[in-house]
């Protein structure tokens, strides 16, 4: 994959995220800079997800850990390189165990 390629992906997946996150009716901030998106939870809590150009790898800093995320084509979505997990279904998880949102993102 490309940089370019890399870049357009992220942006859609915090695109996509940032989307998911304007439905909830739960009181989260999120701000994107400088390639990284945070996500700041009611109860103090943050989850950060910040794009890996050197890698190309979608990095997610959560309560529970760090974890690393390379483009799956067949899948057309993210995937944790040690637990194989992909990012949407995760990302959905963690926020309800981090932090009680319930997040619909699909």
């Amino acid at each position: 994959m490309t940089e370019s390629e890399f870049n357009d992906r992220v942006d859609a997946t915090f695109e996509a995220l940032e989307e998911a996150l304007d439905e909830i009716d739960g009181d989260l901030d999120y701000e994107t800079s400088g390639g990284v998106l945070t996500v700041q939870f009611e109860n103090g809590s943050t989850m950060v997800f910040s794009r890996q150009p050197p890698t190309r790898e979608l990095w997610l800093a959560a309560r529970s850990g760090g974890y690393h995320f390379t483009w799956d084509d067949a899948e057309g979505d993210w995937r944790d390189t040690r637990s194989d997990a992909l990012l949407r279904p995760f990302v959905v998880e963690q926020m309800q165990v981090q932090a009680g949102v319930d997040l619909s993102w699909e």
